[in-house]
């Protein structure tokens, strides 16, 4: 009980701080708290340690260019996280742990590769969108709009790997899980969050606009009609899998 104490108020600065910096909104303070709790409760200072090695990083790379960010008005999120992109990143991680038991190597190697593949996601995303050049449909190849999902580029893809190796190293160094693993886990989670995003997420068309997007309505206020994939499956619900996917290879490779 000590030790979800000391997370709770822990985690309560952290998730506070972030809050007033605008790097959450109040759902995603409330999120970032209760996920921050559990991992300083359960997995100690070397699962924070973990933690921070998504979310710092990618709280940081999320100010960058941000004018040019603010004026991608077809992609479906935005500005301030807020709980559903909090769990969608962190919350395998945070179920892992629940099922952890002392020493327990696979549920922490699942807890590491899902943090892995958000970090390799997000960096992807974040300097990818920040390219120059248009980027391609990692299926197709054909050119997309900057930031719709599925698209890459060679800057985008050399930063998820940097991404997956900053919480892999941290992994390995306090002994949480190996490196090499968990770099393999965020490397496949972030590709397939890529192949999800190119064909089975939801891609809307506006018609006012003439073009693609990833929201309804557009921020035209014109409602959009489905062009590919499932309607229901968006970008939060194609990062839980990608998660997934992550905790998935860190145990079977742990």
């Amino acid at each position: 009980m000590i030790a979800f104490a000391i997370g709770a108020a822990f985690a309560l600065a952290v998730a506070f701080a972030a809050y007033r910096a605008h790097a959450l909104d109040r759902g995603g303070a409330i999120a970032a708290f209760a996920v921050g709790t559990l991992t300083f409760g359960i997995g100690g200072w070397q699962a924070t340690l973990v933690l921070f090695a998504f979310f710092v990083p990618s709280t940081l790379l999320s100010r960058l260019g941000r004018v040019r960010k603010r004026a991608l008005t077809d992609i479906g999120k935005g500005g301030a996280r807020d709980a559903w992109q909090v769990f969608a990143n962190g919350g395998v991680a945070a179920l892992a742990l629940l099922f952890a038991r002392v020493h327990d190597a696979a549920a922490f190697a699942a807890f590491a590769g899902a943090f892995a593949a958000a970090s390799a996601d997000t960096w992807g995303t974040e300097i990818g969108t920040l390219a120059r050049g248009t980027p391609r449909s990692i299926l197709t190849l054909r050119r997309l709009a900057t930031g719709l999902s599925g698209g890459i580029t060679l800057r985008g893809s050399l930063a998820t790997l940097g991404g997956a190796a900053c919480v892999a190293l941290v992994a390995g160094a306090v002994h949480l899980a190996s490196s090499l693993p968990i770099f393999i886990a965020g490397v496949v989670g972030a590709f397939a969050d890529s192949f999800l995003g190119a064909s089975a997420q939801a891609l809307r068309y506006c018609p006012a606009c003439a073009r693609d997007c990833e929201t309804d309505p557009h921020v035209c206020g014109t409602p959009t009609v489905l062009r590919r994939g499932m309607s229901w499956l968006g970008n939060d619900a194609v990062n839980l899998a990608a998660t997934l996917a992550g905790a998935a290879i860190g145990v079977l490779l742990a």
